[in-house]
């Protein structure tokens, strides 16, 4: 390897420092040690200084001759800054030196040999173990020494240096230039081994590495250059000597390298997780960052096998002393070739990520889950990858516009949720019974939205749990046990819940306290006056029954989605009142913003309900949910007991739905909704005027609804169309759902992050799917 390929401080040998040396260069520190003991170091020489009694003063370290007296002050001033920004790190401070006038250094002292200038530094003894073996940590130390690692990396986050930018062969950055060096590595397998790992490198690392968060960093956080306590603790970072600045990522790697040493194949991955958490505990890692973090630890004991091999082979350190660590290293090298890159990243950040093809992953769901379970979506089922506003990705790297799922209510992983939610898991997550002031002024927030006699709030986990509790609400202010809903209504999946959702329910199975009416069927013309409930309510009154509830979902999106008149559902509303019932506005579907005309759906027939509930939408599909209810209803219920959900109103479901509604009101999701609404089913219509199997396209806002018939003439219902539609739309990239109780009718239902300029985009794909299937 030439000088020109790597930091001459690594092709220069070490100090000729002697003991009496060392004793003589104390002294221009003002210590007068009796005796000096030899630390060992890779390119320099350090000291123990002694007393006359043998007892420990001080360790001196010498520094190589072509070490840049700058690179010393460099790593000076990195330590001063460090102790200023994290007081607590335990890091070696060099001594000033005493006398030392204006412009002579602060640190250091001169020691002059054969014509070479050697830079000398003392520093205080910090009690600890030296070298200690990696193996005896145990689980809470690996953790710790991860959460050191990190602070250390944060304290030198805002720390630069002109020095800094070096290449140095230990920074996996430079791992390429130690190519020159494998030649030194005596076993062929071993030569091969590191070589693989070097391409893989430059292959697949080297082009991502400019993407990484970099700073100045350590570098060499081993056990070589920590003093750790009984428990394997640190309390002592003892040299910043292989400093640069590089990716934060590869500070890891280092650390994953020690500790690693002598671990068997079978631990090797659960220590490495440790340290994540640990480090993790402190600065999380982003994706990209936790992708390359088994490539590091790959590269960085490879160039380190490498270096060894080469400083041994160059006589520049004792082979003993320079390849102590070759055999572990090419120990754990070989395991994490084993695995294969894709193995270890599973093991490491995600090894429970179900990686195997559509077909095998398939069947075991059939297995584990059981007939019971709701099917998978569409002919040809997808699995998915990751997903970003109104767009998800499947395994394979194919992108779908997603027009079906209202869950994730301002867009998939919309950064303001995420962030929301990732800052509150870091501190707390816990419940009610605590004072919580983020949960009341949400509360605060939902009544505002509301009519003024809605000024009570219940947090929960879903829209099911909401709905559930309203029932129980209901009955118990009224006494009364009846309930009402829509012919293919879902409210949800609990024992209260599931008779009043006949979409997942048969009529057979319908028990006494229940009955169904038929919404206005605005296509057809159907249901257009109040008769139909009122024989609902006749019906429950012949069985000696009245009604607690009635509870209507506002856009009606499982029986079809149809736009009631105002008028219509404002006499439903009496009706229920006058046969001593509350009446329910399920938000779940309707709210946030879903019509664009108002925040809840139940705005817009001006009536006053007696209960708003709300689901995971709330929280962009974190588990929130809320009822909203009048304090005297709340009161009647608390006369015979109280509500307590564990997790409802939690710290981190709380942080999501704030942030939902934020992202609502800076983006101005509502005026937004509007527009993308009434363009998309202008722009649908206008495309399917002349196709005959497209009976209605209706909608308000972004809930919407394509009726697929047998002709227009006859207005049949036509399934088995709806159904080939769907599935095409899928192949041709768009995601949409079939509702209604004979599922004829396409569900476009979109994340509210869905703007004009994705119309296009579904009306293509719709004609395109429908020159296919029809």
């Amino acid at each position: 390897m030439t000088a020109m390929s790597v930091d001459p401080v690594l092709l220069a040998p070490s100090p000729p420092c002697t003991l009496a040396d060392a004793c003589d260069i104390a002294s221009r520190f003002g210590l007068a040690a009796a005796a000096a003991h030899d630390l060992g170091s890779e390119r320099d020489r350090t000291f123990m200084l002694l007393d006359a009694d043998g007892r420990g003063l001080a360790v001196m370290k010498v520094s190589n001759a072509a070490e840049a007296a700058d690179t010393l002050d460099m790593e000076a001033a990195a330590v001063e800054h460090i102790a200023s920004v994290d007081a607590g790190l335990p890091i070696a401070r060099p001594w000033p030196v005493p006398g030392a006038a204006d412009g002579d250094p602060l640190h250091r002292v001169a020691w002059h040999h054969e014509g070479s200038t050697h830079w000398a530094r003392m520093y205080s003894l910090i009690p600890g173990h030296a070298r200690h073996d990696p193996r005896t940590l145990d689980d809470a130390a690996l953790i710790a020494w991860g959460t050191t690692t990190a602070r250390l990396g944060r304290a030198l986050r805002g720390f630069i240096h002109p020095r800094a930018v070096r290449t140095m062969p230990w920074d996996v950055q430079h791992a390429s230039r130690c190519r020159t060096m494998v030649p030194a590595i005596k076993v062929p397998s071993t030569r091969l081994a590191v070589t693989r790992v070097l391409d893989r490198f430059d292959a697949a690392i080297a082009p991502r590495w400019p993407t990484l968060r970099a700073q100045v960093v350590h570098g060499d956080l081993t056990i070589d250059n920590a003093l750790v306590d009984d428990a394997g603790r640190i309390v002592g970072i003892v040299d910043f000597g292989d400093m640069s600045h590089t990716a934060l990522v590869g500070d890891i790697a280092s650390v994953l390298d020690s500790l690693g040493t002598g671990r068997s194949d079978s631990d090797l991955m659960r220590v490495a997780r440790l340290v994540l958490d640990g480090y993790q505990r402190i600065t999380p890692l982003d994706a990209d960052e936790l992708d390359v973090v088994g490539d590091l630890w790959a590269t960085r004991l490879a160039i380190g096998v490498a270096i060894a091999s080469w400083r041994a082979a160059e006589g520049l350190e004792e082979a003993e002393f320079a390849e102590r660590y070759n055999d572990s290293a090419v120990a754990m090298l070989d395991h994490l070739l084993s695995l294969g890159y894709d193995g270890v990243r599973r093991a490491l950040v995600d090894p429970h990520d179900g990686g195997e093809g559509r077909g095998l992953l398939a069947a075991r769901r059939d297995r584990v889950f059981g007939p019971a379970v709701e099917s998978l979506s569409y002919d040809s089922p997808i699995q998915m990858a990751a997903a970003e506003g109104t767009w998800m990705f499947d395994t394979d790297g194919r992108r779908y516009l997603d027009m079906y799922n209202n869950v994730p209510c301002v867009g998939h992983t919309h950064p303001r949720v995420v962030g929301a939610i990732a800052r509150q898991a870091r501190s707390l997550n816990t419940n009610l019974r605590y004072l919580h002031g983020s949960a009341i002024e949400l509360a605060e927030r939902l009544t505002a939205t509301c009519p003024p006699s809605l000024d009570t709030v219940f947090f929960m986990n879903s829209g099911s749990e909401a709905n559930d509790l309203a029932w129980r609400l209901a009955t118990t202010y009224t006494g009364n046990t009846g309930g009402l809903c829509t012919t293919w209504a879902y409210h949800g999946i609990s024992q209260a819940m599931a008779p009043l959702s006949p979409e997942t329910l048969p009529e057979q199975h319908l028990p006494a306290h229940v009955e169904r009416w038929a919404p206005t069927d605005t296509y057809r013309g159907l249901h257009t006056d109040v008769s139909g409930f009122t024989a609902a309510i006749s019906r429950l009154a012949a069985r000696g029954i009245a009604p607690a509830m009635t509870i209507l979902d506002g856009v009606l999106q499982s029986d079809g989605v149809y736009d009631l008149d105002p008028a219509y559902v404002r006499e439903l509303v009496r009706l229920t009142h006058a046969g001593g019932g509350l009446w329910v506005a399920d938000e779940v579907q309707g709210g946030h913003g879903r019509t664009g005309e108002t925040m809840w759906s139940f705005e817009r027939f001006g009536i006053v309900p007696d209960f708003v509930t709300l689901g995971k939408p709330m929280g962009n599909g974190h588990p929130v949910a809320a009822v909203i209810t009048r304090r005297e209803i709340a009161e009647r219920f608390a006369a015979d007991t109280v509500f307590f959900s564990t997790f409802g109103g939690n710290q981190v479901s709380v942080a999501a739905a704030h942030a939902v509604l934020d992202v609502i009101d800076d983006e101005r999701v509502l005026a937004r909704v509007t527009r993308a609404g009434s363009a998309l089913r202008d722009e649908v219509r206008a495309a399917t005027a002349g196709v005959e199997c497209i009976g209605d396209v209706r909608g308000m806002g972004l809930a919407n609804a394509i009726e697929i018939v047998g002709d227009r003439t006859n207005k049949q219902p036509d399934a088995a169309r709806a159904a080939a539609i769907k599935d095409a739309l899928r192949r041709n990239g768009v995601l949409v759902g079939t509702t209604g109780s004979a599922a004829n009718i396409l569900k476009v239902r979109p994340p509210l992050a869905f703007t004009t300029a994705e119309v296009a985009l579904f009306v293509d794909a719709l004609v395109q799917s429908l020159d296919g299937e029809v």
